[in-house]
C-alpha cells in the first residue's frame, strides 16, 4: 500500500478508501490510485483484513440442486439482495440429503464465511442440540417446522395451496387431483401443501377422494407418469393442483401425451411462479411467493444476527399471490 501511495503521490489512508471503495476521493485521483495498483501488481490481503475487520464480507447460499430452476431464480434475487448490503454470495449443493446440508455447514465454518442460508430439506436445528452450531449465523429457508429455534424464512404453503384449489373450484372442477411429493408424513413442503390442498375442497364441501391424491416426486417427470398412472387407473379428474411449478410442467406434458386439452379437458396450478410458467403454452396458473422479499428478508436476518448473535429467532413467512393463467381458463 505503501508503494501505491508514493507511486500515486497520495496518502496510504487515500489508497485505502480507493480499495475499499469508499467516499470522499475525486475521480482523477482514483482512477490515478488504480493506474498505482495495477502497476505495481497490488492485491489486497484478504486474510489480513479478515482478520482485522472479524468478516470476509462473504456469506453462503447452500441448496438441493443449482440444476433446479426454482434455485436458480432465489439464488439470482439472493445475490442481488446480499450485494445491496455489501456481501457477496458463494453457492453449494446440498442434494437434499442430510449429509449434504450438515457438510454445508461445516465448509461455512472452515472458510470463516459470515453466515449461511441454507434451503433445509432434512435437516433440523431441534436435532443438532440447539447450541451445537454457536452463534453462527444460520437463516433457513424451507418449509419445516423448526419451532422457532433458528431464523428461518418460509412460505405460505397451505394458504397457497388452498387458495390454488378454491380457484380450480370457482372455474367449475369437482374432480380436483393433488400431483404431490414423496411423502405425506411429517411436516415438509409437501404435507403443508397437500394440506391446503385438503382444505380448500373442505371449504367448499369436497371430500377427499384417495384416488385422486398422488404421490409422484418432484420432478417433471414424476409429474407426467402421474397422469398416466390416473388415467390407466380410470380415475376421472377435471383439475390439478400440482406441488411445484414443474411438477406441474410434467403433468401438463403428460396430459398432452393423453390427448387431453389443458385447459378445455383438465386445468392445472402450480406453485412457486418460476420463470418458465408464464412463457409454456398454455402458460401456467401458479401461487406466487414473494421471492424478492424472501431473499431480502433471509440477507437482513443474518446482518442482524451479525450485529447481535443473542437475539432471539426470528420466524417469517412470504406474502403470496395466485396468478390466473392460461392453463386454468
Amino acid at each position: 500500500m505503501s508503494d501505491v501511495a508514493r507511486l500515486a503521490g497520495v496518502s496510504k489512508m487515500t489508497v485505502s478508501n480507493v480499495v475499499n471503495n469508499r467516499p470522499g476521493v475525486s475521480d482523477p485521483v482514483r482512477r490515478r490510485v488504480l493506474e498505482a495498483i495495477q502497476e505495481c501488481g497490488y492485491r489486497l490481503n484478504v486474510n489480513a483484513r479478515t482478520l482485522k475487520a472479524g468478516r470476509t464480507g462473504v456469506i453462503g447460499l447452500a441448496v438441493p440442486g443449482v440444476d433446479q430452476s426454482y434455485y436458480g431464480m432465489l439464488g439470482s434475487l439472493l445475490i442481488e439482495a446480499a450485494k445491496e448490503r455489501g456481501f457477496h454470495v458463494a453457492i453449494e449443493q446440498t442434494g437434499a440429503a442430510a449429509e449434504g446440508e450438515e457438510a454445508a455447514i461445516a465448509q461455512s465454518h472452515k472458510l470463516q464465511l459470515d453466515g449461511l442460508i441454507l434451503s433445509a430439506v432434512v435437516l433440523d436445528p431441534r436435532e443438532q442440540g440447539g447450541t451445537a452450531w454457536g452463534d453462527f449465523p444460520i437463516v433457513m429457508l424451507g418449509e419445516r417446522d423448526f419451532g422457532a429455534s433458528i431464523d428461518h424464512v418460509g412460505m405460505a404453503n397451505e394458504a397457497g395451496t388452498k387458495a390454488a384449489t378454491e380457484h380450480l373450484i370457482a372455474r367449475g372442477c369437482r374432480r380436483i387431483a393433488n400431483v404431490t411429493g414423496w411423502s405425506l408424513e411429517g411436516v415438509h413442503v409437501v404435507s403443508r401443501r397437500h394440506r391446503g390442498y385438503v382444505e380448500g375442497l373442505a371449504a367448499h364441501g369436497i371430500e377427499v377422494d384417495p384416488a385422486l391424491v398422488s404421490l409422484s416426486g418432484m420432478h417433471m417427470e414424476r409429474g407426467r407418469k402421474a397422469v398416466h398412472d390416473l388415467h390407466a387407473a380410470g380415475t376421472a379428474f377435471d383439475g390439478v393442483v400440482a406441488v411445484t411449478d414443474t411438477v406441474a410442467i410434467g403433468v401438463m406434458r403428460g396430459l398432452a401425451d393423453l390427448g387431453l386439452r389443458c385447459p378445455e379437458d383438465v386445468r392445472v396450478v402450480g406453485f412457486d411462479d418460476i420463470p418458465e410458467a408464464a412463457y409454456l403454452a398454455p402458460s401456467l396458473t401458479t401461487v406466487a411467493p414473494d421471492h424478492r422479499w424472501m431473499a431480502e428478508k433471509a440477507v437482513e436476518l443474518i446482518a442482524a444476527r451479525l450485529d447481535d448473535p443473542t437475539r432471539p429467532p426470528e420466524e417469517h413467512i412470504a406474502p403470496f399471490t395466485l396468478i390466473p393463467r392460461e392453463s386454468t381458463r
